[in-house]
């Protein structure tokens, strides 16, 4: 009994110490949640600026660079040698099967998605044929939040995302970029300086102007995980193109074509119609076709129009039917001499069809 009740008391005292010790060393608390994107780094707020202008002082950098650096004296872009940390790496290969396509001759196919939104519809376009989707922004009423959706629904399927925006805007292409878009056409272009602004919103520098501000295409269920990067390696996979269908465009057709960073002009077959007011086989109408295709032989890039020319001679970029239009066909094709065989009532809403 005696043993029983030192034995008690033993594991009484070891108790109250134990809480003591946890009452003088509690412990670690995790530390709260926190936006702060040092918060856990081992030596947080420590960080050292050795090459920050000093506090409250003009630096001079205007006219005095820091130690080591590559451009000296007095600051003028005009002189300013560019950096080498966003050139792609030595021997980096094309990973854009469209652009790789159109460098090496064959015909390139984008199929319209012109009024769906949904992204099994995309999805489905996408895994289709063609080489590219030619997602409609100009004549339709999509908005960037759908069409990213889409993109990055399956952004690997077996034909890129491409897009043809509403017209030549810093906005517009920088969206489209942004979003994912590996082919960026551009409508109604008239001019030379037209061309170079689609073509400085669609390149990085030094090419272009195009902002590195983010967005799906840099993430790496997209394009970040590309061989190279993509920030490195975009500028030698983007696809340009650019159409020609007015009259002004037409006669500035030759320059348009030979802006660096074009890589294809497409020849509008409906617009140019619409503008130079002739049908399609008509003398005046084939004349400006011809036009068009002189530009790109002479300026050595692709050459796109409709479908429906594809047996035209040197056309080797093409815009196919839209997401509707495919359905029709595919159930036409799926079904043979079973389509449109419907009963005919003598009444109700279906007898007048």
């Amino acid at each position: 009994m005696k043993h029983l009740l030192f034995a008690t008391v033993v594991c009484g005292v070891l108790a109250i110490a134990a809480f003591g010790a946890q009452t003088q060393n509690p412990p670690a608390q995790q530390p709260p949640a926190t936006a702060d994107p040092y918060a856990n780094n081992a030596a947080a707020g420590t960080l050292a600026f050795p090459l920050a202008a000093p506090a409250g002082k003009d630096s001079n950098a205007r006219t005095i660079a820091p130690p080591g650096a590559v451009n000296t004296g007095p600051f003028d872009p005009a002189t300013w040698k560019r950096g080498t940390a966003f050139d792609p790496p030595a021997g980096a290969k094309i990973w854009n099967p469209v652009k790789l396509k159109m460098m090496q001759g064959g015909k390139v196919t984008g199929g319209t998605l012109f009024s769906a939104t949904d992204p099994a519809t995309y999805c489905a376009m996408a895994n289709a044929g063609y080489d590219f989707i030619w997602t409609e922004m100009q004549h339709d009423q999509h908005d960037w939040q759908a069409v990213s959706r889409m993109w990055r629904t399956c952004p690997h399927a077996t034909a890129v995302p491409g897009v043809r925006v509403a017209y030549t805007d810093e906005r517009e292409i920088q969206h489209a970029l942004d979003a994912g878009a590996l082919v960026v056409v551009v409508p109604t272009v008239d001019s030379v300086e037209e061309a170079i602004e689609a073509r400085n919103w669609t390149y990085f520098p030094p090419l272009g102007r195009r902002s590195n501000g983010g967005g799906q295409a840099f993430d790496a269920n997209v394009w970040g995980g590309v061989p190279g990067g993509y920030r490195n390696t975009i500028n030698d996979n983007v696809v340009l193109i650019l159409m020609i269908e007015t009259l002004e465009g037409l006669k500035h057709a030759d320059e348009i074509a030979k802006v660096p960073g074009v890589t294809a002009i497409f020849a509008a077959s409906g617009d140019l119609g619409n503008f130079s007011g002739y049908r399609q086989g008509s003398p005046d109408y084939e004349r400006a076709v011809n036009i068009v295709h002189d530009a790109a032989i002479k300026a050595g890039v692709r050459l796109c129009g409709p479908f429906t020319w594809r047996d035209r001679p040197d056309f080797t970029c093409f815009q196919a039917g839209s997401e509707t239009a495919a359905i029709a066909r595919g159930v036409a094709a799926e079904l043979g001499p079973l389509a449109n065989t419907q009963a005919k009532p003598e009444v109700g809403p279906f007898a007048r069809r």
